[in-house]
């Protein structure tokens, strides 16, 4: 199933979290779709792909925070919102480990407010990022939608909560939602080097030796950003015109199954740095071991399938990176035509 481009033209659309790392590519394609875009933004991120590229000129920009229920509502009717697109997370597992209150506040609380705005609007489809990690630890791999939602860690947890949160919302109230949970997002313009991909990209263009945290072995599952921001775009499409998709949850990853050292070693070769080995310092107690998703339902149900390969999302991630770091403006991608 192809994006519909007429689908987004002058559709009224709410994102929150546009200056989070997806947040910020998915307002990027939607005001290429001629969609009129309103962005709630609690505070300014100089450093985040939204501002580098210039997108707040292209949206109307609501200041405010998600624990405001009024605001919300406001918004929500005041531009006559059709699509939501609840993007808005605290994100960093290791934040979340020294503040889980703080964490289950915005990842909890925040969801359920959006949520409980929309239940008394006209809001047509509410899409919310979820994590692979809601589905916690488990043996049983790669985990498919079915999978029990086991969160131990605080981050994990706060995402199993907002899972079951949309499900009420969907059950009880009759909320259009439904749930993404994607592997781990990378590419181009997240300005957050404590994350693997651009922490390895960074060190290896200073010509440094990156640090691996745990033993190197931990495996994780991938997804680059421009296939989440169509598969995002995809499930809001599919929602408006099928209801008896409220409340459904949906995988989209690379299905890999590929450890930490084996990324930073395919970075190293990238961009012809091999000798610089990984520094292993096998000290990260706070994390999922394994972890991988399989998205044949987003195949079945959505005609979904990713189009960029880890190799080929890793060069532009690179190319991207090491034109930021000279200074450089960052090279301009193309848009999604093939998507």
């Amino acid at each position: 199933m192809a994006i519909r481009h007429d689908h987004w033209r002058e559709r009224n659309v709410l994102v929150t979290g546009v200056t989070g790392f997806l947040g910020g590519w998915l307002v990027k394609e939607l005001l290429e779709r001629r969609a009129r875009i309103v962005a709630l933004i609690r505070d300014d991120a100089p450093d985040s792909f939204f501002e580098r590229e210039g997108l707040a000129n292209g949206v109307a920009i609501v200041h405010g925070s998600l624990a405001d229920q009024s605001l919300l509502r406001r918004t929500l009717s005041e531009y006559d919102i059709a699509t939501v697109f609840h993007l808005a997370a605290q994100a960093i597992v290791s934040v979340a480990q020294t503040d889980p209150i703080g964490t289950l506040e915005t990842n909890v609380a925040g969801t359920w407010n959006v949520l409980e705005a929309a239940r008394h609007s006209q809001v047509r489809e509410v899409v919310v990022a979820s994590s692979n990690k809601a589905y916690g630890p488990s043996s049983d791999l790669p985990c498919a939608e079915t999978h029990p939602l086991e969160g131990v860690y605080p981050f994990d947890v706060s995402k199993s909560c907002v899972d079951l949160v949309c499900r009420m919302y969907a059950v009880s109230y009759g909320l259009p939602v439904c749930v993404t949970r994607c592997g781990n997002l990378f590419g181009g313009g997240d300005p957050n080097y404590s994350r693997l991909i651009p922490g390895v990209i960074r060190a290896t263009h200073r010509g440094e030796r990156f640090v691996i945290r745990t033993d190197g072995q931990f495996t994780r599952d991938f997804l680059y950003v421009r296939d989440a921001v169509a598969a995002h775009l995809l499930l809001a499409e599919a929602m408006a015109g099928d209801p008896t998709l409220r409340g459904e949850p949906f995988n989209f990853s690379l299905e890999l199954r590929i450890t930490v050292l084996e990324v930073v070693e395919q970075v190293l070769r990238l961009m012809k740095r091999t000798d610089l080995t990984p520094i292993i310092q096998n000290i990260a107690t706070d994390e999922i071991r394994h972890q991988s998703l399989a998205s044949d339902k987003a195949r079945q149900v959505l005609g979904w399938s990713a189009q960029f390969t880890m190799e080929h999302g890793l060069t532009e991630a690179i190319e991207w990176y090491t034109q930021a770091l000279k200074g450089d403006a960052p090279p301009k991608l193309n848009g999604f035509a093939s998507l």
